[in-house]
């Protein structure tokens, strides 16, 4: 574990916190939709601040937990752009006006840091007392790696979660947004506007995406406050690559596929470091496997960072991708903005 300082750690949560505060505070003052400038300033601006953050790592800590950082923090961002596409179909498929998306954004950004908040706490907690728990995580991430490889799930986009569709029935609902309200008055009636389904369907969705990267992060150091400030770092700056990206995201064709990769080479690093420390009676006779290597944090991220690489240069030069269609309702969503514009 890192021998950090106590007003580094205390510093950096403090930091950041005022960052995400003043980022929340100037989309509750002027929602709107940021422009292409504003939105690369600012993306530019939170990857710089990470690696800064990733510079005082190396120099406090060493090498070493500078390099699980890094390493976590680029697994926790590839996750987090591989999920923007599911924001936006969220966003397209509710019709939330554009104008309001950002605060939605916002929301489900707080949502992710509390949930991921609260597994970090749990799993840091099981991992110290549990070295079994390896075996789990590895298992879980090689089937999600899986799982991600077939390409599967599109269809059940289109089809409505049933909390969502008891929360329709239950609640009494407008059938139109009011601002960025969720409550609203219809007929002298006091109802709640699609905006609450849309926070639920994005809390939900947050909760799912937690599930699948804290484990992936725990594989690759087991330091709490790495892996929390990893996923802060990574979902800082994510509503602004939301509007910077847009449409490109389903150019990305590779980059399912990319992390696939990454989450069983986790997958198989996580076995084969719960072989290595293993403590199961039925196994090897509860005796530590020594055979078993322990991959090096350097190669981790040369891994990590190759693949993604790899992956953009071919989306980008494959001729699929380049003849690939933006989904009907993302159309349908940017024609909505220019109609807003004009």
């Amino acid at each position: 574990m890192p021998d950090l300082p106590l007003w580094f750690e205390i510093g950096s949560f403090v930091v950041l916190g005022i960052i995400l505060a003043i980022d929340l505070l100037m989309v509750l003052k002027r929602p709107h939709e940021p422009s292409m400038k504003e939105a690369g300033l600012w993306v530019t601006f939170y990857v710089a601040l990470a690696l800064v953050f990733a510079g005082a790592m190396f120099a406090f800590t060493g090498p070493e937990f500078g390099g699980q950082f890094i390493a976590g923090w680029v697994t926790e961002y590839s996750l987090s752009i591989d999920n923007l596409f599911v924001f936006i179909i969220i966003m397209a498929r509710f019709s939330v006006p554009r104008k309001y998306q950002q605060e939605v954004l916002m929301v489900g950004i707080i949502i992710a840091l509390i949930l991921r908040g609260i597994f970090i706490m749990l799993g840091a907690i099981v991992i110290e007392q549990f070295s079994w728990v390896f075996y789990i995580f590895g298992a879980f991430l090689l089937w999600t790696a899986w799982k991600q490889a077939q390409d599967e799930g599109e269809d059940e986009e289109d089809k409505e979660n049933p909390l969502i569709a008891r929360i329709r029935r239950v609640l009494p609902m407008s059938e139109k947004f009011d601002g960025g309200k969720l409550r609203t008055v219809v007929d002298g009636k006091k109802v709640f506007t699609p905006m609450l389904i849309v926070f639920v369907t994005i809390g939900m969705t947050d909760l799912l995406f937690a599930v699948d990267s804290i484990p992936a992060i725990f594989g690759l150091t087991q330091s709490a406050f790495i892996v929390f400030t990893a996923n802060i770092f990574a979902l800082m700056g994510l509503r602004q690559l939301y509007f910077l990206l847009g449409g490109l995201m389903n150019r990305l064709i590779y980059l399912k596929h990319a992390l696939s990769v990454i989450l069983a080479f986790i997958g198989v690093k996580l076995v084969l470091h719960a072989m290595h420390v293993n403590e199961l009676p039925f196994i090897n006779g509860g005796q530590h496997i020594e055979w078993a290597p322990e991959i090096p944090t350097y190669v981790s991220l040369a891994v990590i960072i190759g693949t993604i690489i790899i992956a953009v240069i071919a989306s980008l030069i494959s001729s699929k991708a380049s003849k690939s269609k933006l989904d009907a309702r993302l159309e349908e969503d940017a024609r909505k903005s220019l109609s807003d514009v004009e």
